[in-house]
């Protein structure tokens, strides 16, 4: 079976010929890389809205900020471009149901790391995206796949739509989970992640361990966890060796390596911060992924489960899979896409010798 890529026109050469006027839904830093794609596109803006309730006569960039029902009633036909992330089921549904009456464009455009993923990118990497394609263990995977390279390449919510996923499939049928597991969190911000595996577990492990390097987020993940057993938090960053990084002053879940950082942050590899085998590693480190995975190489050999996110480079598609299976060619890859706005939320679960009737 071949990888299927039906988009070969980016978004943002749509949004260029367009003749139709251009509004962005949302600010902030989301639109803000937004327009500076506009700007090396020339692609000209017509104006910004906000979510009612975010409609206050402020003005964003030099354009004041407007409601949608404002818009409807002084321009017949525009194109949407969305510039926030709905990661909420009622936020969701109301982009989808924007959606339905206007044509509506979520661009991709990379958390971390340059570039735009566009049809030109995907043909110079086709190779390695149908090694994975080829490597990937169900038909939903491998369907997950293809929907999620055709939205960022064209921007279309129809997409990630059609291959959503329940999160409670990642414990319930992805990831089978014994009382001897060894879980290690890497980006457990404030600890919900590992709050979700205990109760998975129901509270029947043998150690976690979490990783988090934002000073006020590892406070509140200390906090958080007080009721977990056998628990080991390190504020600290994972990385491929132990030292120091740079990292942004962003809070919440999107602290960032950076050369450009303020901010001195221990960082610490796996196979060095911990002896013990582990079973089970989660990573959601903000686009250093690959560098947590080399430091957690040994860990990773001997056995351990892996589940990655694959949305905050370009690269990390095809980068983060093929990495994995040069250090065990034995995992099984699975990727699911839960509910989310744009391809954020998109994981690889990268599990050793499951039996063939558990892939489906």
């Amino acid at each position: 079976m071949a990888l299927e890529i039906k988009e070969t026109q980016s978004c943002w050469e749509f949004l260029r010929k367009t003749e139709l006027p251009i509004f962005i839904y949302g600010m902030g830093d989301g639109a803000l890389k937004i327009l500076s794609v506009f700007e090396r596109y020339n692609i000209p803006v017509a104006g910004f809205f906000a979510s009612d309730e975010f409609v206050r006569g402020h003005s964003f960039e030099g354009h004041l900020v407007h409601k949608l029902s404002q818009i409807e009633q002084l321009v017949e036909d525009f194109v949407i471009v969305l510039a926030f992330a709905a990661g909420y089921e009622s936020l969701y549904k109301r982009v989808n149901e924007i959606a339905d009456k206007h044509l509506l464009l979520a661009p991709d455009v990379p958390v971390a790391g340059g570039g735009l993923f566009d049809y030109d990118y995907f043909c110079a990497n086709r190779d390695k995206f149908e090694a994975v394609y080829d490597k990937l263990a169900d038909e939903r995977s491998r369907m997950t796949y293809e929907n999620v390279i055709n939205f960022k390449i064209s921007g279309k919510i129809e997409y990630l739509n059609a291959c959503t996923s329940d999160k409670s499939e990642v414990y319930g049928s992805l990831v089978k989970l014994s009382d001897k597991e060894r879980y290690v969190d890497l980006g457990a911000y404030n600890g919900d992640t590992a709050l979700e595996f205990a109760e998975a577990a129901n509270g029947s492990y043998e150690h976690i361990y979490a990783f988090e390097p934002n000073p006020k987020n590892f406070r509140k993940l200390c906090k958080n966890t007080e009721q977990l057993h056998d628990f080991t938090p390190f504020n600290a960053a994972a990385w491929n060796e132990d030292t120091v990084l740079k990292f942004t002053k962003n809070e919440g879940r999107m602290s960032q390596n950076s050369a450009k950082g303020e901010i001195e942050t221990t960082a610490l590899s796996v196979d060095n911060a911990i002896e013990e085998q582990v079973t089970l590693i989660k990573l959601d480190v903000e686009g250093s992924e690959r560098e947590a995975i080399e430091g957690a190489r040994r860990h990773i050999a001997g056995g351990a489960n892996v589940i990655s996110a694959l949305y905050h480079r370009n690269e990390d598609l095809f980068a983060i899979p093929l990495q994995l299976l040069e250090i065990d060619p034995n995992l099984q890859l699975y990727v699911r896409h839960q509910l989310y706005i744009p391809a954020w939320e998109t994981n690889l679960y990268a599990i050793k010798g499951r039996n063939e009737n558990e892939k489906n």
